[in-house]
Order: C-alpha cells, then structure tokens, then sequence
C-alpha cells in the first residue's frame, strides 16, 4: 500500500468526499427519517457514483500501466491483490450480518452463496439485509471482467479507435437499458419498487461512472497529448466538473425517478465525476493542492467505514433513543457519525492493513515479470 506521503491530495479529498456522502445519506434514510442534512442528505446516494468514477480510473490506470511497462500484466497477480483487498473486510461484515442477529435487525438476509459470488445486486429486493453491499457488488464484478477484456483486445489485435467505440457504444447501451426498463416499470403500482430493483442496482444500468473513469485512465496512457492540456487546465476542469455536478444534482433532487434523468442522469453525472478527477491530479491545481484536514485518513479508511457504518448508526440510534436522545438530536448525530468512523478505523486496523501488508510481502505488483521493474524512486 501506498504510503500517505505518496497519496495524492486531491483524490483522497474526493474519496473523503464520496464516503462523507454515503453516510449522511444513509443516515438520513435508515435513521432519521428526515431532512436531516438538507438537500446534501438527500443527494448522498451520489457518493457511491463517485466512488465507481475514482476506481475505474485508478484501476483502469493500473491495468493500463502494467500492460505497457516491462514487467508486463499478470492477470493472476492483479486478481490476488483486488481479492486480498477487498474480501478479507467483506467476509468479517458478512460474517457479523449471518452470526449476529442484531446486526441485520429485521431485514432478511439473501442466501450466502449470492454474497459469496458478487450477485446480490440481480433484482435485488428493497429493504434486505447488507443492501448497500450492491455496490461493492458492481465494483467486484468490474473488476473481474475490465483486465480480461483489456487482455482480449490485445490478444486478438484490438486497436484505441476499438477501444473508444467499445466505450461509446456501451454509454449507449447503458442509456437504452434504462430508458427500456423505465418504459417498462411506467405503468406498474409500484414504481419505485421496480427503479431500486431493476434499475438502481443493476449492473447493466450503474456502470456509467466506472466506464468514464476508465475512458480516463485510457486517455492518461496512450493519449498522452490530450491528457497533458487537460491537466494544464486543471482548474477550468474542476469548475466545468462542478458545473456537470451541479446540474446532474438538481435534477436528480427536482425528479430523481423522471424518464429524462434516469436515462441521461447517470452519464452527465459520470462526466461531472471525471473532470473532477482530472483536477485532482492536475498540477497546480486548487483541488490536487487541497489539504483538507482528516480527509487522508477518511479516505484510507473510506471502505471499512462504508462496509460498518449503516448497521451500527441503525443499532446505536436504537439505544440513543432509549437513552432519550432522538435520531435529530445533536448528541445522537455527533455520536453516530464518529461511531460510523472508529468503528471503520477499527476494521481497517484489525483487518484491512495486516492484509495489505500480506499483499505487499506476496504480491507487490500486477507485473507478470516484476524483476523487469525499474526500482521505486526513494
């Protein structure tokens, strides 16, 4: 794992950025009850969106980067390092979903096998147990399939201007599913039931902001031209980003289920997310040089905080308001959100780093033939 002296400020801010969301959202859905947090509470939902913008760049450059370096690309190495990333705190939240009766509460649970395999998110059912898992879901099945397609396309002589079509066109597809599915759910009694089910979680219709980070990391290592006067022009991307966001937002807030922004919310969204991340590591700009205080280490602890928090706010709202304190008060809100964050950190210490330093002694690198890497400058 990357030290914090290596990190980049800027991505770590959005990573913060996208976590901090998450729960203020789910706070306000699975505690309050309530505008809680105003409109940004209302919105959070976006922060898994951007957490989907930030892996398809970061893992599409890793993938990218390897298969144009020396050492080469191992597709066994780059599976061990996701797996021995994100499993290990996976299996010990699922472990407390299935042993802990608490800890799932009234929610019904799914079958383990689905969970074991990344399938929860097929017509997932509202309201069940380890819900948001959906994401992680998506993200794992991304990540099994985006370095055999790249090996694919190599194999079989695929060219960049293949590539970009294969992006474009499956934008397009994304579009037409929704806009299919939402034809479909229209006239149903429950309207809203279908969206989550079918549409919300669904693989088929979520991947825009992966497919967008991925388009960047693309762009990064073999445009090097076009990527060089984007990141001279960082603050203008992260201003036109803001814009992108800021409009993607208040329609989604004026209409979230409309036909109009299911279809073309996602993508607007999704290019908001990139040029965002375009900023952030850009040179000189305001957002790469953003030193926001804890941000480093919310974003280090960003996927053991978004595993924990929403069943531990929803068991300790329960015994805040035996205590008389309601899921709007002060206490109870100040008290929740840092549960949300050290039980994260906990997780991370006890679980995510001995596991990452596994990764580091074992499997260092996705490179098929890491003795053809060039040292790491000191």
């Amino acid at each position: 794992m990357s030290s914090i002296s290596t990190r980049v400020h800027g991505l770590d801010t959005l990573r913060a950025l996208a976590v901090t969301l998450v729960v203020l959202h789910h706070y306000v859905l699975f505690v309050s009850d309530a505008p809680t947090f105003g409109w940004v509470g209302e919105v959070g939902w976006v922060g898994v969106d951007l957490f989907f913008a930030l892996s398809g760049y970061l893992i599409g450059n890793q993938i990218f980067a390897s298969l144009k370096s020396p050492g080469g690309f191992s597709l066994k190495h780059f599976y061990a390092r996701r797996l021995l990333r994100t499993l290990p705190n996976y299996w010990v939240v699922l472990a407390l979903y299935f042993l802990w009766p608490a800890f799932r509460g009234d929610a019904p649970l799914l079958p383990l096998w689905e969970y074991a395999t990344f399938i929860q998110n097929f017509a997932l059912e509202p309201g069940s147990a380890f819900s948001h898992s959906w994401s992680l879901a998506i993200e794992e099945q991304f990540y099994m399939l985006l370095p055999a397609v790249a090996l694919l396309g190599i194999l079989f002589g695929g060219s960049l201007r293949l590539a970009w079509t294969g992006i474009a066109l499956a934008f397009i597809a994304g579009m037409l599913i929704r806009a299919e599915l939402w034809e479909e759910m229209a006239g149903q009694n429950y309207k809203l039931y279908f969206y989550f089910k079918y549409i919300y979680y669904s693989s088929l219709c979520r991947y825009d902001e992966l497919l967008a980070g991925v388009a960047l990391a693309l762009l990064r290592n073999h445009h090097a031209g076009v990527w060089a006067h984007l990141t001279r022009h960082g603050n203008l991307m992260g201003v036109l980003g803001l814009l992108s966001c800021g409009v993607a937002f208040w329609f989604f807030l004026d209409d979230r289920y409309g036909f109009g922004i299911t279809v073309f919310g996602f993508p607007l969204m999704a290019l908001g997310f990139s040029l965002l991340i375009v900023a952030s590591v850009s040179e000189h700009s305001l957002l790469r040089g953003l030193r926001v205080p804890g941000a480093g280490a919310l974003a280090l602890w960003s996927y053991a905080i978004y595993l924990l928090h929403k069943p531990v706010c929803v068991m300790a709202a329960k015994w805040m308001k035996g205590q008389g304190y309601g899921a709007e008060h002060p206490l109870t809100i100040t008290a929740l959100l840092v549960l949300s964050v050290l039980s994260g950190w906990l997780l991370y210490k006890l679980v995510e780093t001995p596991c990452m330093l596994l990764r580091e002694r074992y499997v260092p690198s996705n490179a098929a033939r890491p003795d053809m890497l060039s040292p790491a400058p000191r």
